[in-house]
């Protein structure tokens, strides 16, 4: 704070001086005010668990309940989730707008904002999965569910994820309560694709069509109704059980820069700084397509494996094979990017290349088990790659324009604002594909051009958004590495400063 005077020589001689009376008080505090429980930790880390396990169980199986259960017209269900996307993109900056100017409460300045959240979004969660009786206005229906909980789960995660800075003043507590928050959140994603995908499993048997013939429509039996019923009850209730331990087992800290915070570059300004700097805008760009591309094989795997091959009693499976397989070799990926550098790790998400491509042409259960295996491994370098990336953006912005704290945080929900967006092009694009090639909503055997076209999307389509993004990330501009002194201050400046923007 004493450096502010100066603008040209005294930051040079005066920043590293307030590094000792920040850095040095929090090792000690460690052992007594700054340490977090055991308890509080995991109460923590829980508070994460219950979007994770929706957002698994929507990513994988929405889509199937809209086109074969709910059974609206392909358009609609492409303007369902497009619409949904959009609006959780659109939430993103509008959430750290209003929770940045929230006043303090007797639970918190942010606490509140999870507890409000809560039952309002495990309702919208339910009856994003409820059948009502009337036809012609369900497309209606489900966009507006969807949009609401696409909202409330962003509302619910903004201030979720800023608690960490509220926990505890000494960062390495802070690292540990993340590690337990990335624990229980991969738990979460493993259990929502469990859970759901149990429980429905009998709603999409084979069999269901024995008795039927194979032109049109099949009726929706009430048993595919309830067995989706009763899943999103499954899903819905760990909204208030989590929230409730989270809300008694953390307890949040009065924020010490809450009058700094307050000044925070808005979102549009920030947003036209970072658009301007080369290495964060190739980043973004690129990640635009990988993104995107993660996102359409995830939502047309149960689609192609029910309607465009003989592997609908492995669909459950070979979700549980992507997951755990991302699960397993994310330590993996993090001492390949330690050790062989962040670009060169990128190569890895096109591993699943080839394999999507070997999966359309030979649908057969050896190879799509092989291809999820291998998909978990690219997914989870793609998933772990930019975020690991960002913080070296942000280093370099800081270096060459020295803002304020705060321009990270615009950084990171800018990132999270275009790849939502990205999401809800490609997937609303593809779905409406499927309506070109004459998708029949809950029949039993589709045309095939519906076939192709869905192979299309679980081979050609992701590959090329795969291939164009790595090529973006290879040549664009890198950040350059900042020097230990720099880095350090950087590092300080992160740890200390807290804004939503």
């Amino acid at each position: 704070m004493a450096a502010s005077p100066g603008r040209t020589l005294a930051p040079a001689v005066e920043a590293p001086v307030p590094q000792p009376e920040v850095h040095i008080p929090d090792p000690g505090s460690d052992s007594r005010a700054g340490r977090l429980s055991f308890c509080t930790k995991v109460c923590y880390g829980i508070g994460g668990v219950p979007n994770q396990v929706a957002s698994s169980a929507t990513a994988f199986y929405l889509q199937l309940f809209l086109l074969d259960v709910a059974q609206i017209p392909a358009a609609q269900v492409s303007l369902v989730l497009f619409g949904g996307k959009v609006s959780g993109a659109a939430a993103d900056p509008v959430a750290g707008y209003l929770i940045n100017r929230s006043r303090r409460t007797g639970s918190g300045r942010l606490m509140h904002w999870v507890l409000g959240c809560t039952p309002f979004i495990a309702l919208a969660y339910f009856f994003l999965w409820f059948l009502p009786s009337f036809t012609s206005l369900r497309g209606l229906w489900y966009t507006t569910f969807y949009c609401l909980f696409q909202a409330l789960a962003t509302f619910f995660q903004v201030p979720y994820t800023a608690l960490t800075m509220l926990l505890t003043p000494s960062p390495k507590e802070r690292d540990l309560a993340t590690a337990y928050r990335m624990t229980m959140e991969m738990a979460g994603t493993l259990m929502g694709a469990a859970v759901h995908g149990l429980i429905v499993s009998g709603a999409h048997s084979p069999h269901r069509c024995d008795d039927a013939e194979l032109q049109g429509p099949v009726t929706v039996s009430p048993d595919a109704t309830r067995l989706y019923s009763i899943a999103a009850a499954a899903v819905a209730v760990t909204y208030p059980v989590c929230s409730g331990l989270l809300c008694l087992g953390v307890k949040e800290r009065p924020d010490p820069s809450d009058p700094a915070s307050s000044q925070g570059m808005s979102f549009l300004a920030g947003l036209g700084l970072t658009v301007r700097h080369p290495p964060y805008l190739n980043l973004v760009i690129s990640f635009l397509f990988i993104s995107a591309a993660v996102q359409v094989e995830q939502s047309y795997l149960v689609l192609f494996c029910t309607h465009a091959s003989r592997l609908h009693d492995h669909v459950q499976s070979l979700v549980l094979t992507i997951l755990i397989s991302a699960v397993l070799s994310t330590p993996l990926w993090e001492w390949v990017l330690q050790r062989f550098g962040k670009k060169t790790s990128a190569i890895g998400i096109c591993v699943m290349v080839p394999f999507a491509i070997l999966l359309a042409a030979v649908p057969i259960a050896p190879v799509a088990y092989v291809v999820a295996l291998v998909s978990g491994m690219s997914i989870a370098v793609s998933l772990l790659l930019p975020w690991s990336m960002l913080p070296d953006v942000v280093d370099d912005f800081q270096r060459q324009h020295q803002h304020g704290p705060g321009m990270e945080t615009i950084f990171y929900s800018s990132y999270v604002f275009f790849t939502k967006l990205s999401g809800a092009g490609a997937l609303g694009i593809s779905t409406l594909s499927l309506e070109f090639a004459g998708y029949e909503a809950g029949a039993c055997e589709q045309a095939e051009q519906v076939v192709v076209t869905l192979k299309v999307l679980i081979g050609a389509m992701p590959t090329c958004m795969i291939l164009i993004g790595l090529c973006i990330l290879m040549v664009g501009p890198a950040p350059k590495v900042p020097s230990q002194d720099t880095s350090r201050r950087l590092s300080l400046r992160r740890r200390t400063s807290y804004s939503l923007a």
